[in-house]
């Protein structure tokens, strides 16, 4: 909570058209120890000292000659971002206090003066207007905090998922404690959860925490479900990989399910917890290297080209929607409906076509034992 000194010091500004009770209402708070108070005769110019001085509060009286409190506080929501209007109103008429309420306006005074209620009003209107900047100062921290977390781990992903298959070779031949093998038809999924940073604000990291945890668990179980290998997850995205480390003719139909499992997940989160959770994905089918890498840690790995265009298809995929190469196209044939999205640039490729998948088929539904 603000203390008392804040209070006093904060900075406010008397508005009103009628000299008397602009000296009378300075001489008042000037008495209980504010100093900074200013005023304006001209209401004209409020938004403009507003936007130079950013008041704490604005007492506005509601009727002046050329321009009223109520056309005043509606220019003031255009420059407040946040829509809160630091406005304490003075009106002599009861029916403008409650029209000055649904205007923006946080209380009102009432005419002629009384003392005690105006110092009542004014202290209690700055303690919940600092507050009110404390929070979203906080809040803009925390927001800052968790996008360079999040930044961070996306260059570590990025790193890891754009690694050339010829620094691998060199790398696999460098290290004897990597086993490796290459596989020349495999399908990779990449999924990246969407909306994680809005969140932040108003949740804890221990809840964004467990809310990922729920959701990546989510995805291993489609994962194991379907037959992919999950391979890892850095900050909010998530790999998985089919056809490794045992072969299999259908990868790519179960790397499209699963993907639109997680789809379909989030969906189903957001209507449970009024949440607007997305998951953006990319797949790609082609050759990969995989293999266990590590001394004391050991991760089972793929690198290749069908890492470097899955996550390509991600990247530059869409929130909610399912992007896909022309190699997994392929593969996939007739068993989804596909929509075609255009070509895009995939570096060592060219141009790569790319598709969206949409609903499955009842035949593949029914291989999989899933709608």
């Amino acid at each position: 909570m603000p203390d008392a000194s804040d209070i006093l010091k904060a900075k406010v500004l008397i508005v009103d058209d009628l000299p008397a009770n602009v000296l009378l209402l300075e001489r008042i708070l000037g008495g209980a120890g504010y100093d900074s108070v200013t005023s304006t005769l001209d209401p004209r110019l409020v938004c403009a000292l507003h936007e130079k001085n950013r008041y704490d509060l604005i007492v506005l009286d509601l009727q002046m000659p050329g321009m009223d409190g109520f056309e005043v506080m509606k220019d003031l929501k255009a420059i407040e971002k946040d829509g809160y209007l630091p406005v304490l109103v003075i009106t002599a008429q009861p029916d403008h206090k409650l029209r000055a309420l649904k205007a923006g306006a946080r209380d009102f005074i009432s005419k002629p003066f009384d003392v005690a209620e105006v110092l009542t009003r004014v202290h209690n209107m700055l303690e919940v207007r600092l507050l009110h900047v404390e929070i979203r100062r906080k809040n803009e921290e925390l927001k800052k905090l968790f996008d360079q977390v999040v930044a961070e781990r996306k260059v570590s992903e990025r790193l890891a998922l754009h690694v050339a298959p010829d620094s691998i070779a060199a790398r696999l031949q460098a290290r004897p404690d990597v086993t490796a093998d290459s596989f020349a038809d495999v399908t990779v999924v990449i999924a990246d959860v969407v909306g994680l940073t809005e969140l932040a604000p108003a949740a804890s990291p221990e809840r964004l925490a467990l809310l990922l945890d729920e959701i990546f668990t989510g995805f291993d179980g489609f994962a194991k479900e379907r037959g992919l290998k999950r391979i890892k997850t850095l900050g909010n995205s998530y790999m998985a990989a089919g056809g490794v480390p045992v072969p299999s003719d259908d990868h790519a139909a179960r790397a499209a399910q699963v993907s639109l499992d997680m789809v379909d997940a989030l969906q189903r989160l957001n209507e449970r917890d009024g949440s607007s959770l997305q998951v953006r994905i990319g797949i790609a089918t082609g050759p990969v290297v995989a293999g266990v890498i590590g001394k004391r840690m050991y991760l089972y790995d793929v690198w290749g080209d069908a890492v470097n265009t899955a996550s390509r298809m991600e990247s530059h995929g869409v929130a909610g929607r399912v992007q896909v190469s022309e190699s997994t196209r392929r593969r996939l044939g007739d068993s989804f409906l596909l929509e075609e999205r255009g070509a895009l640039e995939v570096e060592g490729q060219g141009e790569v076509q790319t598709w969206f998948v949409g609903r499955r088929n009842g035949a593949v539904a029914a291989t999989t034992g899933k709608p």
